[in-house]
């Protein structure tokens, strides 16, 4: 009999990828392709997704995969993907529309005039979601504005994730933990909100079934089966948005902070109870939904790696090793001998370096940034406990960032508890496999998939100073 594997179809913004996950969450074959976004022939500055090319790009990964996996039973398939982006479709799933993408500069407008449909506080309260220019929200109200009749002619909206749903076995859903990322559900209710939708126009028939990850979408279709090279009648099992995932397939658990550290960070807990109404208070704040029922999702970002690297560019050259930096940081004392650095470079007129003299050097600077984003993240720690109602007693780190060894130990410093450190970066491929294994009934709870996993993190404790 053939070992068998979950196939995880992870849609990034950077790369294509198809991989294939045994039950104790080790990674058998993969493959990858780059992605990007195409300019809109409406205007070369907005953005869209080809979903044919995202399509082909799937499939060309999973012909790659074909001799590696000649061996293995492809048990079931999860699709993972992006937030907020989607389209509206016909009756047989045709795009009326390009996917409008993330990146596109063209509902930030909608976005400064929601308040005219909703005040935006009520918005995130009911919602979650913070105000990004890219919410699905105003995706959708810039089209009622601009193409009020394909708006009625749509028989559906399908989220990223859902058309490619779609694709694979002919049945239209909307995957919860997307419909998370909208700004347009109840978040306490786990359904659409119908005073976001009445407030703003938009019709609920537009949305269809919501599925909870790990629930059969259907089967994989004789067409999409031929294309992507694999044996019709798989099972196709409901995922969705990648940062859900990314905290589950890390091990995190109940009241344990993730902090994703790339060119953004990202601060996200999985919470039971979360005062959405707080969340208004706190810019950047956002709240969505847990993969698993009844937990929320919490969380901060900021810029984070794009200063350190703002920094490098800077002072050193683009090509200078991380290394470098670190070891000129690493001989100077906790305080850079009172250089300070304000961090928030895209919003604050205050942003930059203090207490420079003629005896700094780019080792003051860079220390400086590292402190002052850490003293950033303190401060959205703190807040994220008020939001979510509860108490760090470690940080679980993962991402690039997670590399920069003086910088972990400042955040232990600062923070005052461990750093928790996954070297795995394919947190996402592994939260979404064990929510495929569940749904196919291997385990009785995604918990028990993830159970199989064996998780090595690496600790950093804080030091006196």
């Amino acid at each position: 009999m053939k070992q068998e594997v979950i196939l995880v179809l992870d849609c990034g913004a950077t790369n294509i990828r198809a991989i294939a996950v045994d039950r104790e969450g080790q990674i058998i074959a993969r493959a990858a392709v780059a992605n990007a976004s195409e300019n809109a022939v409406e205007n070369n500055t907005w953005q869209q997704w080809s979903l044919d090319a995202i399509l082909h790009r799937f499939a060309d990964c999973c012909h790659r995969l074909t001799t590696e996996l000649s061996d293995w039973h492809i048990r079931g398939i999860t699709v993972t993907t992006f937030g907020v982006d989607g389209a509206l479709v016909d009756e047989q799933g045709k795009l009326l529309y390009p996917v409008i993408s993330w990146k596109c500069p063209r509902t930030a407008v909608v976005m400064d005039k929601i308040a005219h449909f909703i005040p935006p506080q009520r918005l995130q309260a009911i919602s979650g979601v913070g105000a990004f220019a890219f919410n699905t929200l105003y995706k959708l109200v810039w089209m009622k504005e601009n193409y009020p009749q394909l708006l009625e002619q749509a028989h559906a909206w399908l989220f990223i994730s859902s058309l490619i749903n779609h694709h694979l076995t002919g049945e239209m859903t909307t995957d919860i933990t997307m419909a998370g990322t909208s700004q347009m559900l109840d978040i306490h209710q786990r359904d659409f909100s119908s005073d976001i939708l009445q407030a703003t126009g938009l019709p609920r028939r537009l949305f269809p079934r919501l599925v909870e990850a790990g629930e059969l979408i259907g089967t994989l279709q004789p067409a999409a089966a031929a294309q992507l090279g694999l044996s019709a009648g798989i099972p196709v099992i409901s995922a969705g948005h990648d940062t859900q995932f990314a905290l589950f397939g890390a091990g995190a658990k109940q009241d344990e902070p993730v902090l994703s550290s790339g060119t953004w960070e990202i601060l996200m807990v999985r919470s039971a109870g979360v005062d959405t109404a707080l969340l208004g208070r706190f810019p950047g704040s956002t709240c969505e939904l847990d993969s698993q029922p009844g937990l929320y999702n919490p969380g901060m970002q900021w810029l984070a790696s794009g200063v350190l690297e703002w920094v490098r560019k800077l002072l050193w050259t683009p090509e200078t090793p991380w290394q470098t930096l670190i070891d000129e940081a690493r001989i100077l004392s906790a305080g850079s001998e009172g250089v300070r650095m304000q961090c928030d470079l895209l919003s604050s007129p205050e942003a930059g370096w203090q207490g420079v003299t003629l005896t700094t050097t780019r080792g003051h600077l860079y220390r400086a940034a590292l402190e002052g984003l850490t003293e950033q993240l303190r401060h959205h720690l703190h807040t994220l406990e008020k939001i979510g109602h509860f108490r760090a007693t470690e940080l679980l780190l993962v991402g690039g960032g997670s590399r920069n060894t003086l910088w972990n130990q400042i955040k232990a410093n600062v923070l005052e508890i461990p750093i928790k450190i996954l070297d795995d970066a394919e947190t996402t491929v592994t939260g979404a496999a064990m929510y495929g294994w569940y749904g196919v009934g291997e385990f009785s709870s995604p918990q028990q998939a993830r159970e199989q996993v064996c998780y090595q993190y690496r600790y950093v404790y804080p030091q006196t100073r």
